[in-house]
């Protein structure tokens, strides 16, 4: 029977190696799927969201639209479409556009060691985000985003900065990473 708080397992080629209980491959630093979405809107504007500091780690940071761990039965895309909803109310069509790896270590001793799939969408319409995962919610320009954190790095996530070194390239957003 699944566990609600599985996750998928994997190795550096990204294929599946089996699934752990979500806190405890945080705690091991197990290498899982993850994925991150960046929704803009007709201005070329990105949403971001400040994540609630409820949050079991990068608490208050600024970050991507959406970010999260796939289930076992549901393809990442499915994933980031759920998400979507659940984080910030609206769903919209998402196109993957690449994946990186990266780890980062956490004051709380959990460890993310991550297969992160990013994926882009369009939306125009106020989003309803859910207070138990975000705090805020902000669009941007893009020049206005890098500026923002070169100047204040440490306001943003782990994730999200390494995802704006290769998708923002010279104030505008590349095609695949």
């Amino acid at each position: 029977m699944e566990n609600p708080n599985d996750i998928i397992l994997v190795n550096e080629t990204d294929e599946v190696t089996g699934y752990g209980e979500k806190m405890e491959v945080h705690r091991k630093g197990l290498l899982h799927r993850a994925f991150s979405v960046l929704v803009f809107n007709d201005k070329g504007e990105t949403l971001l969201q400040r994540r609630a500091f409820e949050k079991y780690h990068s608490p208050g940071l600024w970050t991507n639209t959406c970010c999260s761990h796939p289930m076992p039965h549901e393809t990442t895309g499915e994933a980031a479409l759920r998400r979507l909803q659940e984080e910030m109310g609206f769903t919209c069509k998402v196109e993957h556009i690449g994946k990186f790896h990266y780890t980062a270590e956490f004051d709380n001793g959990l460890t993310e060691n991550e297969m992160d799939h990013v994926f882009t969408g369009f939306y125009n319409a106020v989003p309803v985000p859910n207070p138990a995962e975000v705090c805020e919610i902000r669009w941007i320009s893009i020049p206005d985003l890098i500026l923002w954190m070169q100047t204040n790095p440490d306001e943003f996530t782990v994730w999200f900065r390494i995802i704006a070194e290769n998708v923002f390239v010279d104030g505008k957003m590349v095609s695949k990473i």
